[in-house]
């Protein structure tokens, strides 16, 4: 998908440099992939817990 947007230049050439990443393209992919991660672990941590009722299987020794 195309779209134009207007971003900092600092902040792409630094994460750049940072990862090692040649492209503008490439480099805002991985920051919307680290949101995504970032927001799937808040979901899974607000979920510890909340099944009082399910029991913790034994564990072999």
């Amino acid at each position: 998908m195309k779209t134009t947007i207007n971003v900092d230049e600092v902040l792409v050439r630094e994460a750049m440099r940072l990862y090692g990443v040649t492209t503008k393209t490439r480099i805002i992919e991985m920051g919307l992939e680290e949101l995504i991660k970032t927001h799937k672990r808040s979901l899974l941590a607000e979920a510890f817990g909340s099944q009082p009722e399910l029991i913790e299987p034994r564990r072999r020794r």
